[in-house]
Formats: C-alpha cells, structure tokens, sequence
C-alpha cells in the first residue's frame, strides 16, 4: 500500500475515498492515515492530502444526496439490500436524524453505517442543497483531518508494522485474506439471521383491508419515525401513530386481546417487525407487521387519510 501510495499519490487516495463514500467495501481510512504518515516529511502533502479526501467524499456524497431527493426511500432500501449489515441501519440512521437535526452529517462519518445512508436520507428528507453541502463538508473535513493527524501522530508504528509485514510476504497477505473472510462471512450469516427473523407472519394489505371493510375490532399502529412521517404526512385510515421508540411508553393506549397490524415504510417492514415482537414480550400476543407497510398499502390502491406528524 506504501508503494502504491508513493506511485500514485494523490489519485489512489481520491480514487480510494471516493469508492467508500459511493459505497463499495474499501476502507479509505488506513490509507488516510498512511498520508498522514508523510506529513511530517512534507507538511504541503497534508494539505493537499485533506483538499483531495474532502472533494473525493463530498463528490460521492453529493450523488448519494441527489438519487435520495430524486427517488426518496427507494434508495435507502437499494442500500440495505446490498449491505451486509441488517435493514435496521436506516431506522437507526433516521433516529439519529430525529435526535442530532442536521449536525449528523457533521458526526455521521465517524458512526459505521451512517456514513453511507445520511446523504441519500438528507436528499429523501427534502434537506436544502445549501445546508447539506455546509454540513457535509464540514464532516468530511473532520474526519479526513482526524485520520491524517492520527496518521502523523502514529507514524513511527505505522512503519513498525508495515514492516513486519513486508518480512511476513505472503503470510501477512494470506492472514489479510483470512481475517477479511472470516469478517464478511460472519456479517453475511448474522444478515441472514435478522432477515429469516424477519419473515413472521405478517398480513396482506388486502386481508387489512377486508378487517377495516367488515369493521373487525382491529387496531392499525403506524410507528414511522417522526421525521418520515413529516416527509410523508399520510396515514392508513384510523392508525395510531406511536414511534417504535415509543411503543414501551403506549402500552395503554393499545388492546390486549384484539388484533393489532403494525406498519412501517422501511426495508423488510424491519421497524414494524421490531415493534411485533416489543407487543409480544409485552404480552400482545395479536400484534402482526404489514407486509409492505404503508408503501404496500399505496401501491395496491388504497385510500390513506392526513397526519399531522408532529417531533418532539
């Protein structure tokens, strides 16, 4: 990496950065912090290496921000089927979204997984272009600036040990092989872990629908996060609107015995999933998610009324 990086400079470390930040599985920040090594022998190369790894991670975060305004929601779910970290990243990322406003794209390339959703979910929020660059950039400028000066700090041990590992040759490169393996086969099964938990038995928007047309005593709980259902202010006629986070605090609000369908506009219904199975420990034993969720529900054709999202 030492010699790419003397060969090719300033155009791996853009190339680099800019692949992370559209979303391929390459670490950019070892090779940040391998700039930062230089630094000390050449303090103009830090300050070409951070103007190069801001424009790189603004480039791919500005596309990412364009597909969220353009395509909404479609674009987180494109994400998560390709991740292999469980669908639960955008209710998390929406969360931290809910409780940071727009400082998380100040913060959100420190966090794993954020890195990549905050722009698309910034665009599919409607965030001005104006205070998405301001933020954004900011961000990259402190996290390519953390990682060049944790590079200066460690030069000495970074050259330690790519020393020992240009003697190990290609023992250290098959050890690399193993670990990356071992990583990505254990984040591949823990994947499929949370999605079979995700196929409980869930109801049909058309079977909803035949419960609301024969008036059957069933509660509809719609828990999108405050900020989606500001972005999307529709309802299935009659749900309560109580967040997951919520759900613990609204217990009394719901009927023990009778049918509760939860809803959410996530991938995998995974929000109204996670929110089924906090009504069962609950001792709910009725609740079921919607299959689709309210997106399914829109797509069949059926009548939504208004909601007054209101964030606390």
């Amino acid at each position: 990496m030492t010699e790419l990086l003397a060969q090719y400079g300033l155009w791996l470390l853009f190339a680099v950065v800019l692949a992370e930040q559209l979303g391929l599985p390459i670490p950019a920040v070892p090779l940040v912090m391998l700039a930062g090594a230089r630094v000390a022998d050449d303090p103009l190369y830090g300050v070409l290496a951070l103007a190069v790894a801001v424009a790189a991670s603004a480039l791919g975060d500005a596309a990412w921000y364009v597909a969220g305004r353009l395509h909404g929601h479609r674009v987180l779910r494109l994400l998560c089927r390709i991740s292999l970290s469980p669908d639960t990243c955008v209710r998390q990322s929406e969360s931290t979204f809910t409780r940071y406003g727009i400082a998380t794209l100040v913060i959100a390339k420190f966090v794993p997984g954020l890195s990549t959703l905050a722009p698309p979910l910034a665009g599919a929020l409607g965030m001005k272009p104006s205070a998405f660059m301001l933020f954004n950039t900011a961000g990259a400028v402190l996290w390519a600036g953390a990682a060049l000066l944790l590079g200066l700090l460690f030069a000495a041990q970074i050259d330690a040990v790519l020393d020992a590992l240009a003697e190990m040759g290609i023992y250290a490169a098959a050890l690399v092989a193993v670990l990356l393996a071992l990583y990505i086969g254990w984040r591949w099964l823990d994947r499929r872990r949370a999605l079979r938990q995700l196929q409980s038995e869930r109801v049909a928007p058309e079977d909803l629908l035949a419960m609301l047309d024969r008036g059957d005593a069933v509660t509809v709980v719609d828990v999108r996060s405050g900020l989606i259902t500001e972005a999307e202010p529709v309802r299935i006629p009659g749900a309560l609107h109580i967040e997951l986070e919520q759900i613990a605090s609204q217990l009394h609000r719901l009927p023990r015995d009778l049918p509760l369908i939860v809803y959410c506009a996530c991938p995998n219904d995974v929000s109204a999933v996670r929110a089924a199975l906090k009504l069962h420990a609950a001792g709910l034993k009725h609740a079921r998610p919607l299959r689709g969720g309210i997106d399914g529900w829109r797509a069949a054709g059926y009548r939504v009324e208004g909601l007054e999202a209101r964030l606390s």
